[in-house]
C-alpha cells in the first residue's frame, strides 16, 4: 500500500510543474519516432502525452493524432502549443476513445505509471486489428561519469520505478521488439536545474530538500572538470524504444 501511495503521489506531482516540465524535458530523436511508427497506418494515440514532447514529432507524420493525459495542467500546456491536436483527459486504464479507432498507440516516458493488467486490454480495445503499441523512454546515459554523479545528487533513486525491464505488456500483444538510439542534447546550467525540477522525485520533496538538491547541482557544474567554466555542455541520452503488435482479439 505504501508503494502504491508513493506511486500515486509521484504521478500526480506533474500538475505542479507542467511549465518547467515542458521547458526542461528533451524531445524524442527522429530515428526513435520513425522506428515506433514503422509499418503502421491510421490515427495515432499519444498516451500520457504530457505537455506534447512526443506529440510534436507525431504531428509531422501527416496523420490524425489524439493526445491523452490524466493531468489537466499538462494538457493546458499542450493545448497552448498544439491547439490543433485533439487532447483529452484520460489514462491508460480508461481511454476516452472508441473501439478500433486508432492504428497505433505510443507512450512516451509514461508506461511505468499505468497498471498493465488494466491498461493492456484497454489499449487493445482502441487499437484496430494488427495495430501497434510503442513505448519509449529518454534515459540519461549514466555510463558517463558526471551524468552518473548527477543522478546521485538528484536522488533519482527516490523515484517510484514501477516499470519492468523490459516493460510488461503481454497478450493480446506479441513479443516486444527493442531499439536503442544514442544522442546528445545541448544544455545550459539553467536547463540542467530545470531538468531536476521537472522530476517527480524532486517535485514531491519539501522546499528545504529541494534547495539542497539545487545547491549540490550548482556545485557539480562549477567543480566537475567536464562542466566547470562551460556555458553549454552536452547531456548524453539513451532512448529505449519498444513495440509490440496486437495479435489476438482486443476483448
Amino acid at each position: 500500500m505504501r508503494a502504491r501511495n508513493q506511486h500515486d503521489a509521484h504521478a500526480r506531482s506533474f500538475d505542479r510543474a507542467a511549465d518547467v516540465y515542458d521547458a526542461a524535458r528533451p524531445e524524442y530523436p527522429a530515428e526513435a519516432v520513425a522506428w515506433l511508427l514503422e509499418s503502421t497506418s491510421g490515427p495515432i494515440l499519444d498516451l500520457g502525452a504530457g505537455t506534447g514532447k512526443l506529440t510534436r514529432s507525431l504531428m509531422d507524420r501527416d496523420r490524425e493524432v489524439f493526445a491523452v493525459d490524466p493531468s489537466p495542467e499538462m494538457l493546458r500546456v499542450l493545448g497552448h502549443a498544439l491547439p490543433e491536436v485533439d487532447a483529452r483527459l484520460g489514462s491508460g486504464e480508461q481511454l476516452p476513445l472508441d473501439e478500433d479507432s486508432v492504428g497505433v498507440v505510443v507512450c512516451g516516458q509514461a508506461w511505468h505509471w499505468v497498471d498493465p493488467d488494466i491498461a493492456v486490454p484497454e489499449v487493445a480495445r482502441v487499437l484496430r486489428p494488427g495495430g501497434t503499441l510503442g513505448l519509449v523512454w529518454n534515459t540519461r546515459d549514466e555510463s558517463v561519469d558526471w551524468v552518473r554523479e548527477l543522478g546521485q545528487l538528484m536522488q533519482a533513486a527516490d523515484a517510484y520505478l514501477g516499470d519492468d525491464a523490459p516493460p510488461r505488456v503481454g497478450p493480446p500483444f506479441g513479443d516486444l521488439v527493442r531499439h536503442e538510439v544514442r544522442w546528445v542534447q545541448p544544455m545550459t546550467l539553467d536547463g540542467l536545474l530545470d531538468l531536476a525540477r521537472s522530476r517527480s522525485y524532486f517535485i514531491t520533496k519539501d522546499a528545504q530538500a529541494q534547495a539542497a538538491v539545487i545547491a549540490s547541482l550548482r556545485r557539480l557544474a562549477s567543480e566537475h572538470p567536464a562542466l566547470a567554466g562551460r556555458e553549454t555542455f552536452e547531456m548524453p541520452y539513451v532512448t529505449e524504444c519498444f513495440r509490440a503488435r496486437l495479435e489476438g482479439p482486443s476483448v
